[in-house]
């Protein structure tokens, strides 16, 4: 201990003399130590992070689509599921003792938001997220409340009074704290409703979201709060279902077995399989068990690409960034051959001096990791703004974690010891009497053919960074630049959701009526459009459909709802027939408008209009018209056949409170004259002035919410540009290290050349051409190599299936200006060499 003490003394004494240095290296460790440790951050949080709650590892989903959610019916094609109805879960409860305890969860609870008011004259209603769960939920979980009690059994039951426990988040935010909120009265959506408990710090529900839930509520809470018919309807699917395994229990039968119980409860309670091809079906009907401790959530499955593709493009800067600080340890330890020579011939062996300066090495690779923790907090709030703009209550926290301190101190301690072997190793070669006679031309050669290499390994990565930079920046052009069929220009989109501000289906007809009324009232209106969702708020509604004429054909369609007004508030074209009209109310014979995607999937090139088509029946609806093809979910959906029905119609036999069927309004486009600064205030008080309860669930312009589906795309660019632009300089300061250092060896040959008559434009080619031909060499690996990276991130590429060659070229261009420039600043110094001063040097 006293040896390794005294090591860091004499360490940090030397890094105190060379001050440029010592912060070259700092700056260039925290960059690569920063990047990487900021991306590890959301790696640990949306890929590694497990659930907050007791022994996650024993907890498994019922289904492996993180994706699916809300409400739908029926199964997939080959049969699996990811979501039950309420008698399905029921069953598998009773029939599967192997669980401690099986919970059900609603699906899609962010895209069907609740309105609070907590009880008092004075307060105001706001939109929150809620989630129904099972009485048992919190159970399941193992949780314990922070205040008050967690919803139990009898809270989940018919008639029981309305309860609701709140997050701990939520009561810290919204409330202070305040210990009166528990046992309070809240309004939800205008139904009293008591606040029973807090959930404990740190839970933000069984999957990680945007915008975690405010409110957790009984299931059979729904009917009266939301209007849900569809609770105990068998035929609707939109549970989740997660459970707690006993000890021992092997998954593999118990799968086979929920499987069964599965297909017992679709048989017994739907009667939707008596056809050859529903036995067929049924036959097929399965369930697949998956780990749940890391939470049900689509998040991991959207952000696992691209944040893997963010790790290794991290490790490569980090790798670039160890190649350069090899690079300036092996200048510094030439310089010091001297000092190690003398030490060396005074009896320290060659063992004692790699430790020297290894624990230099390492020294600076703690102080880098410190610092690289910094610019990892920066950098994970720039990541956190980039990947989820405008999220509230995201449960991943830029602060370092324990997690990652000990991920950024063992990287730290990993590159100490990868920039420092080779340096150490070869400085420590030095023979001494040749170097106390002036001889050091071994160990400097071996040294300068190692510092070459890493400048060639620089300059191959920076390379492959450019080109990826280059090739993610033209996919997002072309993301951004496809005609959409769309019309953004003075569009704003205002979701809200009646139904929470206590609106019946019988109401819906002239609450759109009332809309439409006063949002044309509003100085500058030119057109109100109503829809139950709008484009590329990525939402859909599907359902399988039929056409008269055409037995046992079915494809499948989206389905949305919407007024007159609504295609020219969004810019859609009519392309054939009419669009929807004022007259096609209630009263009217039903009918509706296709895109060319379902009128060319069902009817070829005939004329559609006058066909009939459905979902249920081939007679529901009369087509009067056929719109142009817009974008709805995103735009690698390249075939997508769409229905458009009156907002206040809906088919025969319907459910006319089903929120996808009915008269369901989620959203108002507004169409204005010019750029309204002001208009999110005018909609508030035009909504309040209507209902007091009518809240904004989200206010957006159109042009946001398109740009909003390109985060993904857009966080992986810009990422990739930041980058390689570190990347590049940082091999443009390694080869300007290099070449400075070749010129101080050669400032004898140099001397000699100039004094036999070489101009100075000589000398600088001479020097230039080295750095070239180093970079070169570079650029002979990365092209290649550029070439077959690119395959592997082909899926995440629009349209692009080969690097193009001007993003080639113009990455050639900019390493071979950054390569002039690194090289040239020493190649004029070489230049500028006095041919008598060198011949003295030896």
């Amino acid at each position: 201990m006293t040896g390794l003490f005294r090591d860091l003394q004499f360490a940090l004494r030397q890094l105190r003399k060379t001050p440029a240095f010592t912060v070259t290296v700092l700056l260039t460790l925290a960059l690569g130590i920063g990047a990487n440790a900021a991306i590890f951050t959301l790696v640990n949080s949306i890929l590694l992070r497990n659930l907050p709650v007791v022994n996650p590892s024993a907890l498994v989903r019922v289904g492996d689509d993180p994706h699916q959610c809300c409400v739908g019916s029926g199964l997939n094609k080959d049969g699996n599921s990811s979501l039950f109805s309420t008698d399905a879960y029921e069953e598998m409860k009773r029939s599967a003792p192997e669980f401690e305890e099986l919970a059900a969860i609603q699906a899609g609870f962010t895209g069907r938001p609740i309105t609070v008011r907590k009880d008092g004259p004075d307060t105001l209603p706001k939109s929150v997220a809620g989630e129904y769960v099972s009485g048992n939920y919190f159970r399941t979980l193992g949780l314990r409340p922070y205040a008050g009690r967690l919803l139990t059994d009898s809270d989940n039951t018919k008639g029981a009074p309305l309860t609701a426990v709140i997050s701990y988040t939520t009561w810290q935010n919204e409330f202070v704290a305040d210990p009166t909120v528990v046992g309070s009265t809240f309004w939800v959506n205008t139904k009293p409703v008591t606040v029973v408990g807090v959930t404990p710090k740190g839970f933000y529900g069984d999957r990680l979201a945007f915008t975690p839930p405010d409110y957790y509520l009984p299931i059979e809470a729904m009917p009266e709060l939301m209007g849900a018919k569809y609770v105990h309807d068998p035929d609707t699917n939109w549970l989740y279902i997660v459970g707690r395994v006993k000890p021992g229990t092997a998954l593999a039968p118990l799968q086979e077995k929920l499987s069964a119980v599965f297909r017992q409860s679709l048989l017994k309670t739907s009667g939707n399989f008596a056809s050859a091809s529903g036995k067929e079906l049924l036959a097929r009907a399965h369930v697949v068990l998956t780990p749940a401790g890391s939470g049900i959530q689509a998040m991991q499955a959207s952000y696992r690409d691209q944040l893997r593709l963010l790790t290794w493009i991290a490790g490569l800067v980090l790798l670039v960034s160890c190649a350069n600080i090899a690079n300036l340890l092996l200048v510094r330890g030439t310089a010091r051959r001297v000092e190690i020579s003398l030490r060396s011939a005074m009896g320290a062996g060659r063992g004692r001096i790699v430790r020297q300066l290894l624990t230099e090495s390492l020294l600076l690779s703690g102080m880098g990791g410190l610092l690289g923790l910094a610019v990892a907090y920066g950098g994970t709030r720039l990541l956190l703004r980039l990947a989820f703009p405008g999220a509230s209550g995201l449960p991943i926290d830029a602060k370092p974690s324990l997690e990652v301190v000990a991920f950024a101190i063992g990287l730290s301690m990993l590159t100490g010891i990868l920039f420092g072997v080779a340096p150490a190793w070869l400085t420590s070669r030095a023979q001494p009497a040749d170097t106390l006679r002036g001889g050091v031309r071994t160990s400097a050669g071996a040294a300068s053919k190692l510092q070459k290499a890493l400048v060639v390994l620089q300059a191959g990565l920076s390379f492959v960074l450019l080109v990826g930079a280059g090739v993610f920046a033209q996919s997002l052009d072309r993301l951004e630049s496809t005609d959409m069929k769309l019309d953004s220009h003075n569009r704003y989109i205002v979701h809200l959701n009646p139904q929470a501000a206590g609106y019946k289906d019988d109401q819906l007809e002239s609450l759109s009526r009332e809309l439409e009324q006063n949002f044309h009232a509003v100085p500058g209106m030119v057109k109100v459009g109503l829809t139950n969702y709008t484009p590329m708020e990525d939402n859909n509604n599907g359902w399988g459909w039929i056409a008269q004429g055409l037995p046992n054909v079915i494809h499948s369609a989206s389905f949305l709802r919407v007024n007159a007004e609504y295609f020219d508030s969004v810019g859609t074209k009519v392309l054939l027939g009419r669009g929807i009209g004022t007259g096609d109310t209630s009263t009217a014979p039903p009918i509706a408008v296709v895109n060319q995607d379902f009128a060319k999937k069902f009817f070829g090139d005939t004329n559609p209009i006058g066909r009939r088509i459905g979902i249920d029946s081939p007679g529901d609806y009369e087509i009067v018209g056929v719109v142009e093809n817009t974008i709805y979910g995103n735009l690698r959906w390249e075939s997508h056949p769409m229905v458009f029905a009156p907002m206040t119609q809906h088919p025969a036999g319907a459910n006319p409170s089903d929120p996808y069927l009915g008269r369901y309004i989620g959203a108002v486009v507004l169409q204005t004259e010019r750029p309204m600064t002001e208009i999110e205030a005018v909609v508030r008080r035009t909504l309040a002035s209507m209902n007091p309860n009518l809240t904004v669930v989200q206010f957006q312009t159109f042009d946001r919410q398109i740009s909003d589906q390109f985060i993904q795309e857009r966080l992986v660019s810009r990422l990739m540009m930041i980058f390689g632009g570190l990347a590049l300089l940082l091999a443009a300061v390694g080869l300007y290290g290099v070449t400075a250092y070749t010129v101080v060896r050669r400032t004898q040959e140099i001397g000699i050349r100039m004094a036999l008559g070489a101009n100075r434009s000589g000398v600088v080619a001479l020097i230039l051409r080295g750095a070239m031909v180093q970079a070169l060499i570079g650029l002979a690996i990365g092209v290649p190599v550029a070439m077959v990276c690119v395959r592997f991130v082909r899926s995440q590429l629009y349209q692009i299936t080969t690097v193009d060659v001007a993003i080639l070229a113009a990455a050639l261009l900019i390493l071979g200006l950054a390569t002039g420039v690194a090289g040239l600043i020493p190649a004029r110094r070489a230049a500028s060499i006095n041919p008598v001063e060198a011949l003295r040097i030896e």
